[in-house]
């Protein structure tokens, strides 16, 4: 049987969706995580309006959201359980299916860049801690002190954690904080991209690598079927790589009842906790979460929407 891949459309509606992280988000902390994805979905938006590819709007919302502290990804993450931050990203293009992956590391500002360079300028696909580090180094990103990353708030945050611990109280619902970020992208050329950046969970064994780095757990593209990014619980997720599941059944679905039927299938399969935000090449895109709250955003004809419940959506 021969298969030909049906053409793009000729001109596409650019849509923009990012999320926070899915976890319980404190009612204090609402309005900052809600203020974040609006400014990322906003700022990704103005370049696909002016012509920008869906690659560069997923990286430009990723790094925003890096650089606010309100979320769990660049500066602001979560510590490791000796108290350092280490952080992971991923970027596909869903033209090419060129990916660009980094774990581990801990002197760069935006892991998200390094991705971007690992998708562009590498033979391959993941690099990790050191060696990442040194590649990124060597075209062009500044390397920092990783106490540059590391914030009071989470030394107190990782203080607290292990005093629960050493103290035997049971384990948090939704395994614990998470925030981790995520953007998927549809370009006027009919082109997707998807991206997602993390800091990990809280008290981490060093050298722990989630879901959110590697390509079709916590992230995916392609443009025959759809763009994904996941947060949560990464160790379900990856061993159900959620979101490869998602984005095959989203060309049958629809990206709605994928995204629910993903949030549903982790749970059901290994009681996992998170998220997931999808978007289809016709623009159509599906929300879900089994936390209480996920900060997401969306930017379209229509104009922005954003919400951090099930029913914002």
């Amino acid at each position: 049987m021969i298969m030909t891949a049906v053409p793009p459309p000729a001109f596409s509606t650019p849509v923009l969706l990012v999320h926070g992280g899915a976890w319980d988000i404190p009612a204090d902390q609402l309005e900052a995580h809600t203020r974040g994805v609006i400014h990322a979905v906003e700022t990704g938006y103005a370049l696909l309006r002016e012509g920008a590819s869906a690659l560069e709007a997923v990286e430009t919302a990723v790094t925003l959201l890096e650089d606010d502290e309100t979320f769990d990804a660049g500066r602001g993450s979560f510590l490791t359980s000796d108290g350092r931050v280490q952080l992971d990203a991923l970027l596909m293009d869903g033209a090419t299916l060129r990916a660009g992956a980094v774990a581990c590391v801990e002197r760069l500002k935006n892991p998200i860049h390094a991705a971007r360079l690992v998708l562009e300028q590498s033979p391959h696909v993941y690099l990790v801690g050191a060696g990442a580090e040194a590649f990124a180094h060597q075209h062009g990103m500044r390397l920092i002190e990783n106490s540059e990353l590391v914030i009071e708030r989470e030394r107190e945050r990782l203080k607290a954690e292990q005093g629960r611990l050493r103290s035997g109280i049971p384990d948090r619902t939704f395994g614990g904080d998470h925030g981790t970020v995520g953007a998927v992208a549809l370009d006027a050329a009919g082109d997707l991209a998807a991206a997602t950046s993390t800091g990990g969970t809280i008290n981490k064994t060093p050298g722990r690598v989630g879901d959110s780095s590697i390509i079709g757990c916590g992230g995916y593209a392609d443009n025959r079927s759809a763009a994904t990014s996941l947060t949560g619980w990464g160790e379900p997720i990856m061993k159900l790589v959620l979101g490869k599941w998602a984005v095959d059944r989203s060309t049958q679905l629809g990206p709605e009842q994928a995204a629910q039927d993903a949030i549903a299938y982790l749970y059901a399969r290994l009681e996992g906790h998170g998220g997931i935000i999808l978007l289809a090449p016709d623009g159509r895109y599906g929300i879900a979460h089994n936390t209480p709250r996920m900060a997401w955003a969306v930017c379209n004809r229509n104009g922005v929407r954003a919400g951090t419940t099930l029913d914002e959506i």
